[in-house]
């Protein structure tokens, strides 16, 4: 049983006496794919469907795996509700639970959970093999959370939109998912944003969401990569110069000129990161990793290198330095390495 159905599921019966929730690693992928705010959602709706409110202090506990004694979870777990039917625990963290030496006293309670208590785990991480999961697993409570994929969060995006009485176009729809990927956290805060950007209006378009989620050191940073791969050295400069107006740090500048050139070599090479680049990123890298390729990629690298170490170990002027960067990074790549290699010789 996955989320989906789970969430499904609780709305005709509560849960089993365990659950966890966890990471989908499907048999063929690389890395388990894991939304935590499913969890955290279906969670919710445990409470509110079996745990009545005004019993919510002497019925519901929630406690973090790392910070909490595994002795005194299972005391609790153990403990009849009073004047409730049932009682939630909340264990996060959970994913401490796979080492054996953290686990003992959970591990016993799993082969006899207590009938009247829904004990609900939640790990970031999960290690199939552990005697845990495998517990869980054994009493039918094992719930992946896989992220959804690009249909189902444009669905969820639309549900998410009616859910505050308002409506989003499908151009808007796909303009705030390229933004913001598949994590529905981000997606969630973008959702938050918009609304609170078109205020009254009834209807979100492409224009709210482009408007209500730019960030202007953000949207100075695309017209930087822009620039760059243009070869528009001026313009580069221009933008530059912008940004550490704006007061963004030198190294935070250098941090993103790192990350473009990361993901512009993901799109270049093809690299097993490109699946969980948003498309959105990957579209404004491409043509930076069109004009670089995957071996002058390298130099690019090089280039940022040694620009790091002068900002950290010199008194150079930083600004000129990042200056400096942006020229080489932004000049027609074959004169550039034609040039290092009469320096060379």
């Amino acid at each position: 049983m996955d989320i989906q159905e789970f969430a499904r599921s609780i709305e005709i019966a509560p849960p089993g006496p365990v659950t966890l929730f966890c990471p989908h690693k499907a048999p063929r992928a690389r890395e388990a794919s894991y939304e935590p705010l499913l969890a955290e959602r279906a969670i919710e709706r445990v409470v509110a469907l079996y745990v009545d409110p005004s019993m919510r202090d002497m019925a519901y506990n929630a406690y973090f795996a790392d910070e909490a004694d595994p002795a005194e979870i299972v005391s609790v777990a153990e403990t009849l509700p009073f004047l409730s039917d049932r009682r939630i625990v909340v264990v996060r963290r959970a994913e401490r639970y796979v080492a054996e030496s953290a686990s003992g006293p959970i591990l016993a309670y799993l082969g006899n959970p207590c009938p009247s208590t829904l004990l609900l785990f939640v790990a970031d991480t999960m290690d199939r093999r552990s005697k845990f999961y495998k517990a869980c697993d054994a009493v039918g409570g094992v719930v992946p959370c896989p992220q959804l994929r690009d249909a189902e969060v444009a669905l969820w995006i639309h549900a998410e939109v009616r859910a505050r009485g308002k409506q989003i176009d499908s151009a808007a729809v796909k303009s705030l998912a390229e933004r913001t990927g598949a994590r529905l956290g981000d997606v969630q805060n973008a959702i938050h944003l918009v609304c609170d950007y078109v205020g009254a209006k009834d209807s979100i378009e492409v224009g709210d969401v482009e408007t209500a989620c730019a960030d202007v050191a953000e949207e100075r940073v695309w017209t930087l990569t822009d620039a760059i791969a243009d070869s528009d050295v001026g313009t580069a400069l221009c933008t530059l110069r912008e940004l550490l107006d704006l007061g963004v740090n030198e190294f935070q500048i250098l941090g993103s000129l790192n990350w473009l050139l990361k993901s512009a070599y993901a799109v270049a090479a093809g690299t097993p990161g490109l699946p969980r680049m948003s498309s959105f990123v990957a579209r404004k890298v491409a043509p930076l990793a069109q004009k670089l390729g995957e071996e002058k990629m390298r130099d690019a690298f090089s280039i940022c290198m040694d620009t790091e170490i002068l900002l950290r170990s010199t008194h150079v002027d930083r600004a000129l330095a990042l200056e400096l960067l942006v020229t080489k990074l932004a000049a027609p790549f074959g004169r550039q390495a034609r040039a290092r290699q009469t320096a060379e010789r």
